[in-house]
């Protein structure tokens, strides 16, 4: 008899650790791709996982229409460039009726939060939204109150980790940023006084990427590096010394019980020395294992809710911040999984489940069909071209296809052109250098990856091309191209 109470007890203490890890753990659903995986197969795919709580960049109805009846908690979200709509309330009101009212009903969309902005207070955008998010907060949420939804649907803004500092590096030293400080007190304290919360996002690869002397070890949460010490607390990683800096801030602007979320937080697996699925797993294995043990950071202990970034690769994404932008995906572009992950964080990695329903375009690939041609000014323009409308980011110094030679780095700028335009045979020519073939290109590292049937119409937006040709330039300066 004791052995059977024994049992029941350990089983039932699993079962809550997934089960309250399960509803801490949600994920971003981007969709900036050329073919994108149609909403229902990337619902169906994240039921399989156990994957209950999604963040979405905008509020598209073909994707909340997905995600009618799925049981998933969902944060929309109002793009920086819509800001400036809702300066007026009336526009807000009518937002939240077609968007929020529309959908939200018994066995809808169980939409919880709305993210006013991502990320608009970054220094890169040189403070064009700094004085408009705050207005476009409140006139939402006013909106939410008089829907009768402001009990259910909270919104808030998703911020990245800049909009705190600290001198020294310790999280006692952390406060808001002053060229915005007057504006975070606004919103924090507005986010307090409606029981809303503070929606952050914390990226440890991006410590390691911006600073050469950052160690390795403290970017992971697997506790084999040295630790800092800040007021007598032992800080072993950067994700925690990181969140602390910012309950610091929310001590100082009185509002020190604030509720976190972690908007994002991720590890890319190409285009950069350190973005690779090796160090990838080590991240998310880390991760997986704190969440499911509850132990949160020094200064806030207890259960973490985060949002994963993200869900897939995304191949139309702004390379500006770096080449590992496209590659932040647990999943390809095709929904197919990178590397073994435990959602559970119980110690039982496996592959996650695959994207059920994709269909892959023909098995063929474009490549060069002229290995005895000399570089020219000709052939440096003509890859040149294939990467400025494609994505070559994995050609990159420390990516997957950083080895590959002369003839390989030309046949896979050709065939990611070709892939990206759906496999027209008119995209594999280059003035007669390039061919097709049905024999695998891929080699060693290096995938030469087939495209798939798009769910949607690609879009391509003026920064992107802009982007995707800057990496063009840079790559065919190395490869003496040019």
């Amino acid at each position: 008899m004791a052995q059977r109470r024994a049992f029941l007890w350990a089983f039932f203490l699993l079962v809550s650790l997934f089960t309250s890890h399960g509803d801490a753990l949600g994920v971003n659903w981007g969709t900036q791709a050329s073919h994108t995986l149609h909403p229902s197969v990337v619902v169906g795919m994240l039921k399989d996982n156990g994957i209950n709580k999604v963040k979405l960049f905008d509020s598209d109805s073909w994707t909340l229409k997905a995600l009618v009846g799925s049981g998933m908690e969902v944060m929309v979200a109002i793009p920086n460039k819509d800001l400036n709509i809702y300066l007026k309330y009336k526009k807000a009101k009518k937002w939240v009726k077609d968007t929020i009212s529309k959908h939200l009903y018994d066995g809808g969309v169980d939409i919880r939060y709305v993210a006013v902005g991502n990320e608009p207070f970054l220094t890169s955008y040189n403070g064009s939204f700094v004085n408009i998010t705050f207005p476009a907060l409140a006139n939402v949420q006013k909106a939410l109150e008089e829907a009768g939804l402001g009990e259910k649907v909270k919104a808030t803004v998703a911020l990245n980790a800049d909009v705190y500092e600290s001198a020294s590096n310790k999280p006692s030293d952390g406060d808001f940023r002053g060229d915005i400080k007057d504006r975070m007190l606004e919103i924090v304290r507005f986010l307090n006084e409606k029981n809303s919360p503070f929606v952050v996002n914390i990226y440890p690869f991006l410590s390691l990427y911006q600073n050469p002397d950052f160690p390795l070890d403290f970017a992971f949460l697997d506790e084999r590096g040295e630790s800092i010490e800040d007021r007598g607390i032992e800080y072993s990683n950067v994700f925690d010394a990181n969140l602390d800096t910012l309950v610091w801030a929310l001590r100082k602007s009185e509002v020190p019980d604030l509720k976190i979320l972690v908007g994002e937080i991720g590890w890319p697996t190409d285009g950069n020395k350190f973005a690779n699925r090796t160090l990838a797993k080590r991240f998310y294995d880390g991760l997986m294992k704190k969440l499911a043990t509850g132990a949160g950071t020094p200064l806030r202990p207890g259960r973490l809710s985060v949002y994963l970034f993200g869900l897939v690769d995304e191949d139309l994404k702004s390379v500006a911040p770096g080449n590992f932008e496209r590659h932040w995906g647990i999943f390809y572009f095709d929904g197919k999984p990178k590397f073994p992950i435990d959602f559970s964080g119980n110690g039982q990695s496996k592959m996650p489940v695959a994207a059920k329903g994709v269909v892959p375009l023909e098995s063929r690939w474009c490549v060069f069909g002229k290995p005895e041609m000399k570089n020219s000014s000709k052939l440096g323009d003509l890859v040149n071209y294939a990467c400025s409308n494609a994505d070559c980011t994995a050609l990159g110094y420390g990516s997957s296809c950083n080895n590959l030679d002369r003839n390989g780095n030309i046949s896979y700028a050709f065939n990611m052109y070709f892939q990206m335009q759906s496999q027209d045979v008119q995209a594999c020519d280059f003035d007669g250098m390039a061919t097709i073939t049905t024999k695998n290109a891929s080699t060693g590292t290096c995938l030469f990856p087939i495209q798939i049937i798009s769910a949607g119409v690609r879009v391509i937006g003026d920064g992107v091309s802009a982007a995707a040709g800057f990496v063009g330039l840079v790559l065919f300066g190395i490869f003496g191209l040019m």
